[in-house]
Order: C-alpha cells, then sequence, then structure tokens
C-alpha cells in the first residue's frame, strides 16, 4: 500500500511541478520516503514484530480454548526423551498462523505485491502455510503426533514447489525474455534463469535448461521439510529463520542494485529484485515477534503451519536471488538437521546401526546431556556464524 500511496504522490508531485503551482503534494513530499526500499523493509519489519506481539496473546488463548495442544511422542516412540519434553504437553500449536499472517499483512502494506519476486515468495509462504495448517489440524483432531500421510504431503508439496518453480522460469518479468524489462545480469553479463552460481565464481557453473524446473521444486520441498525438523525445541527454528531471512534480506537488497550487484561484487542483479527485501524483512519482524511467546519454556509452538510456511518463503527467496546453492551455508542449521536424519535411516536400513543418540541431531545433543536451552542458544550461534560466512564469500576478490 506505501509502494502505491508514493506511487500516487509521485504523479501529483511531478503534476505540480510542471505546472508551477505547489499543491498537496509539495506539502507532503515527506512521502517520498516510501520510494525508498531500506524505509519499507525496516517498518516492514517493526509492524510484523508489531502485529505479532499484539495478536499473539489472542491467538494462544484462542488456541488453548480450541484444546489445539501439541500431541507429543510416547515413551515407547522417544523414550528418555518423552521425560524431557513431558512438561510440554498441552503447549498449544499452530501458531504459525501468527507469523503467517505477520507476514503477509506487512508485505500487503509495505511492499509492492505485484512484484514477481515478492508475489512468488508470498504465494508459496502461504500454500505451503495452509498445507501445514491442515496437517497440524488432523493431528490435534486425531491427538495424535502424526496428521498427513507422508505420501500426500509430498505430494502437494510437489505441486506447490512446481508451480512456484514454473513461474519463477516462464515469468518474462523474471526471466527478461519477451518482456522490455531486463532479466538477470551477472557482471555486464545477461544471465539466464536456467543459470546455477555461486559467489567464488564470477560466470555461472551450469547451465540446467528446463530441468532447472525440478531442481527448484527440490530446494523449496528441500527446505521446506528441513526447517519442519528443526523445530522441535522451543524457539529452534524460529532463531535460525531470522538470520538466515536477514542474510537474504541483504542479499536481495544487494541484488537489486545495478553498482554494488555488477560493479562490486559481481552476483547476480536482477532491477526488480531489491523489493523483495521487505517480505524477507517482514519474515524477521514476525519471527522476533513470535519468539516473543516461543522462547523458552515456550507458550505456543508454531508448528507445520508455521515451519513449511517459513521452509517455502526461504527456498523460494534463496532461487529468487540466485542464491540457491548458498543456502547450504546461509542455512546449514536447517541442512544439518535434514542431513542427520537422512543419514540416520540410511545406517540403520543399511547396517542396522544408528549414527545419532536420536535424530535430528538436537535430540542427539538433548540426550547426551546438553540442556534444552544450551542446543537452542548454541545452535543460534552456529546460525548466526554460517549467515556471515555466506555474506563474506560474496567478496573475496
Amino acid at each position: 500500500m506505501l509502494y502505491w500511496i508514493y506511487q500516487y504522490w509521485r504523479e501529483a508531485f511531478t503534476a505540480e511541478k510542471a505546472s508551477g503551482i505547489e499543491g498537496w503534494a509539495h506539502a507532503l513530499d515527506v512521502l517520498n520516503l516510501f520510494r525508498y526500499i531500506t524505509f519499507r523493509a525496516a517498518l516492514a519489519c517493526l509492524l510484523a514484530f508489531g502485529i505479532s506481539i499484539a495478536i499473539g496473546p489472542r491467538v494462544i488463548r484462542k488456541l488453548i480454548s480450541l484444546k489445539v495442544g501439541q500431541p507429543i511422542r510416547t515413551a515407547d516412540e522417544v523414550h528418555k526423551l518423552a521425560e524431557l519434553h513431558g512438561g510440554k504437553i498441552g503447549t498449544p500449536t499452530m501458531g504459525g498462523v501468527m507469523i503467517l499472517g505477520s507476514v503477509l499483512l506487512a508485505t500487503l502494506l509495505c511492499a509492492n505485491p505485484l512484484n514477481p519476486f515478492v508475489a512468488v515468495c508470498a504465494c508459496t509462504m502461504g500454500a505451503c502455510g495452509l498445507l501445514g495448517f491442515c496437517d497440524d489440524y488432523k493431528k490435534v483432531k486425531e491427538k495424535k503426533s502424526d496428521g498427513v500421510s507422508s505420501r500426500t504431503k509430498l505430494g502437494w508439496q510437489l505441486l506447490i514447489a512446481l508451480v512456484a518453480a514454473s513461474f519463477l522460469y516462464f515469468k518474462p518479468e523474471i526471466s527478461g525474455l519477451g518482456s522490455s524489462t531486463q532479466g538477470f545480469v551477472l557482471g555486464k553479463t545477461p544471465m539466464s534463469i536456467d543459470a546455477i552460481a555461486f559467489p567464488l565464481f564470477k560466470s555461472p557453473l551450469v547451465h540446467l535448461g528446463w530441468l532447472v524446473i525440478p531442481f527448484f521444486a527440490i530446494i523449496i520441498i528441500g527446505c521446506s521439510n528441513a526447517v519442519n525438523l528443526t523445530d522441535g525445541l522451543d524457539g529452534l527454528a524460529t532463531g535460525c529463520t531470522i538470520t538466515t531471512a536477514l542474510a537474504y534480506a541483504a542479499l536481495a537488497y544487494l541484488a537489486g542494485h545495478f553498482f554494488l550487484a555488477s560493479e562490486y561484487l559481481v552476483i547476480p542483479h536482477h532491477p526488480l529484485l531489491g523489493e523483495l527485501t521487505v517480505f524477507l524483512m517482514a519474515l524477521v519482524g514476525a519471527g522476533l515477534g513470535f519468539l516473543w511467546f516461543n522462547c523458552h519454556p515456550a507458550k505456543v509452538f508454531m508448528g507445520d503451519t508455521g515451519s513449511l510456511a517459513i521452509g517455502g518463503a526461504l527456498g523460494s527467496a534463496a532461487i529468487a536471488t540466485k542464491q540457491e546453492l548458498l543456502l547450504i551455508i546461509i542455512g546449514g542449521v536447517f541442512v544439518m538437521e535434514a542431513l542427520s536424519v537422512i543419514l540416520q535411516v540410511a545406517s540403520f536400513k543399511s547396517r542396522g546401526k544408528r549414527i545419532f543418540r536420536m535424530s535430528p541431531i538436537h535430540h542427539h545433543f538433548e540426550l547426551g546431556g546438553w540442556h534444552e536451552s544450551q542446543v537452542i542458544i548454541r545452535f543460534w550461534l552456529i546460525s548466526l556464524m554460517l549467515a556471515l560466512l555466506g555474506l563474506a564469500l560474496l567478496k573475496i576478490r
């Protein structure tokens, strides 16, 4: 909305300047602030934080009244972990609606929602959040830790991811094909949407052609599930989301400015990409607001409603900025959590032995004697360091 207010004000200001008559537009020249992405991104962050803080108590009370407590796996399923997490029984879940609502509302108010990068990330987040909501609802309704079947969930994730990937691939404003808008540029060389880049190299590593669509889908599905696996301790996934979203907000801002992206850093540049910063900063603000209630001991869990939505948003943002491979570093904690599950399952099926005491890996450290708060804060620190490392790789020569 602020973006459109600026557009309306600029037209009026230009008309007044041409006519030589100063009117309301000259009197309200402070509205020129709305043109700056930095101002609207900061405002989106503050708004999302404020909305989360404001609606949090009401949402929690409503979830408690609806008895949508988080089902905890039994001692037969998780043994000692059931003792450690016994106090979490009855804590309301589905709190991800706070994150989802705050992000989308702040984005609508502060960003240009018709920007293709903002639209695809917001829609992917909303669709994944809706899938997670269905999963959470089934869990609380049946009072079981199993929600929507894995096959059904994966099928819907695949559909959402393919739609998002196809949009990114075929949208002229993004690819630059058949449009007056310039597409991606790496340095001063046009870069196709199917090119995969990494900051250490100043030219594309590979061109995937149409195979980039399933590649994009894998990133969105993988990131969505990785965040979901990380969401096992109070505030763990939320804190890692904040650091990852902050890093990609910086990447989006840099990639949207020709001089910084093409002349100085030599990273993929697109003239429309800067607007995505507003969306990502809204996610940061919503994460901070949710952490107010989700920090240990948590008053509410985000559930799949939040974790799947966040993963979808981060995965699509990584693709939009053309920094897909950098997500392995910046989102390293999410990768570590997902990889621990894959290795655990593979080892048990092939050798009959477990690598970790329990997966995802945060439970391994819990069972090893770390207090829950120690695991959370140490993983936050790792996530912060990895985000800084990812940004440090942008300029090495």
